[in-house]
C-alpha cells in the first residue's frame, strides 16, 4: 500500500530533480545515446509530461527500464477550490508517501504567478501562520516543488510567468532542494522561466540568506520582516530569538551588495500587535537606509489564533505614513479569502477531516 509504494520509490532515482548533464550521464550508462537524455528532459520540463509513457518518440522498451530505474514525479490534486471573488485557484496535491502539500495560482493583469510549498508543514513557529501548527514533517524535492507548478499548468492551461516559494514551509530550511530546483525551472533547456521572475520568501535563515547571496542566481529575496524591533519579532516569530534584527540586516544587506537584486521586506499587520505609530518609525528607519520594497498585508486570520486585522483605513494610515518617510510601499492585494486562503489553512483542514490515507 501507501509504505510500500514509499519504499519502492525511495530506491530509485529521481528524475525529475536531475539536472540535464546528471540525466546525459544516467542515460547514456544505460546504453543509449546523449540525444535520448535530452528527449526525456524536454519530455519532463518543456512538454510538462505527466509520466514515461507520454513520451511517444521514445520505445516502449525504453520506457519500461525508465520506470524500473527513475520514479517519476507527477502530482495528483486531490482537491482545487476556485474563488468567486477574483479568481484564485488553490490546489491540494497529493504526495507518493501520502502526505499533502498546497499551492496557489493567483491571476494578474500581468500574468499568472504560482505560490509554491518547499516543506510539508513547517518547524519555524510563526505565531499567526496555519503552517506552522502541526510542525514539520519533512521536506520537499526539487521535483516535488517543480511539479507543483507543472500539474497547475497541465490542468488549467494557464501559462505561469511568475513563482513565489512563499507556501507553507521554510525554503532556507530545505536549501539544497530549493536552489536545485531554482536551477531547473530556470534552465534555458526546461521551462526557462526567468530568474528575476522567482521570489523566494524566508522567515530569517542567516546563514542560508548569506549562503544563497554566493550561488549566482538573479532572485529577489523577501524577507518576512513583520516587526522592526527584536522585541516585537520574538513576540511573532521564534526565529527573532536566534538571530537578531542586526544579524538580519547585516545578511540582507551582504545579499543585495553580492546580487544587487531590491530585498522585499514582507510586513504582515496585526491589529494591536505592530501597527502602531512606533512600529511605523522603527520600520522607516529600518527601511530607509535600504534599497528595498515593503509589502504590508493585513494578516489573513486563522481560527487557532486571535489575531486580528487592522480595519482599512487603519492600513492606509500606516501605508501613509511609511510613504511620507520616502518608503517604497504597497498594500498586498488579498486573495482567496473564501478558499483558506492561508498558507497551510486548505492542507491543515483536509487533515483534521480524517483524509489522510488519500492513496492506497
Amino acid at each position: 500500500m501507501i509504505g510500500q509504494k514509499a519504499a519502492e520509490t525511495m530506491e530509485k532515482t529521481d528524475i525529475k530533480s536531475m539536472t540535464r548533464e546528471e540525466l546525459q550521464e544516467a542515460i547514456c550508462g544505460m546504453g543509449e545515446k546523449k540525444f535520448r537524455a535530452d528527449q526525456i528532459y524536454n519530455w519532463m520540463h518543456v512538454k510538462l509530461a505527466a509520466g514515461f509513457d507520454e513520451m511517444t518518440n521514445i520505445s516502449k522498451a525504453f520506457r519500461e527500464e525508465c520506470k524500473e530505474k527513475f520514479s517519476y514525479t507527477a502530482l495528483e490534486a486531490v482537491r482545487v477550490q476556485k474563488s468567486k471573488i477574483d479568481g484564485t485557484q488553490k490546489f491540494l496535491f497529493a504526495l507518493e508517501d501520502g502526505n499533502v502539500v498546497e499551492s496557489v495560482l493567483m491571476p494578474y493583469k500581468h500574468g499568472n504567478s504560482v505560490c509554491i510549498s518547499s516543506q510539508v508543514g513547517c518547524r519555524m513557529g510563526c505565531r499567526f501562520c496555519a503552517s506552522t501548527l502541526d510542525g514539520l514533517t519533512r521536506n520537499l524535492k526539487s521535483s516535488e516543488m517543480l511539479d507543483q507548478i507543472y500539474s497547475i499548468t497541465r490542468i488549467t492551461g494557464e501559462r505561469v510567468s511568475n513563482v513565489v516559494v512563499m507556501g507553507t514551509g521554510e525554503p532556507l530550511d530545505n536549501y539544497d532542494n530549493l536552489v536545485r530546483f531554482i536551477r531547473l525551472l530556470t534552465d534555458e533547456n526546461g521551462l526557462h522561466l526567468s530568474q528575476r521572475n522567482v521570489t523566494v520568501s524566508t522567515c530569517g535563515i542567516v546563514p542560508g540568506i548569506i549562503k544563497l547571496a554566493e550561488e549566482g542566481l538573479q532572485i529577489t529575496l523577501a524577507l518576512s520582516l513583520h516587526g522592526a524591533t527584536d522585541e516585537k519579532r520574538q513576540e511573532l516569530m521564534p526565529i527573532a530569538k536566534v538571530y537578531s534584527i542586526n544579524e538580519l540586516m547585516d545578511a540582507v544587506d551582504a545579499y543585495f551588495a553580492r546580487t544587487g537584486r531590491r530585498i522585499t521586506f514582507e510586513y504582515s499587520l496585526v491589529a494591536g500587535i505592530n501597527d502602531t505609530y512606533e512600529d511605523v518609525e522603527h520600520l522607516s528607519k529600518l527601511a530607509g537606509k535600504r534599497n528595498c520594497h515593503i509589502n504590508l498585508i493585513p494578516v489573513n486570520p486563522i481560527k487557532e489564533r486571535n489575531f486580528r486585522q487592522p480595519d482599512q483605513a487603519y492600513v492606509a494610515a500606516f501605508k501613509n505614513k511609511l510613504e511620507k518617510n520616502r518608503i517604497n510601499v504597497t498594500i498586498r492585494r488579498e486573495m482567496g479569502r473564501d478558499i483558506d486562503g492561508a498558507c497551510g489553512q486548505l492542507r491543515k483542514r483536509h487533515l483534521e477531516e480524517g483524509k489522510e490515507d488519500i492513496r492506497c
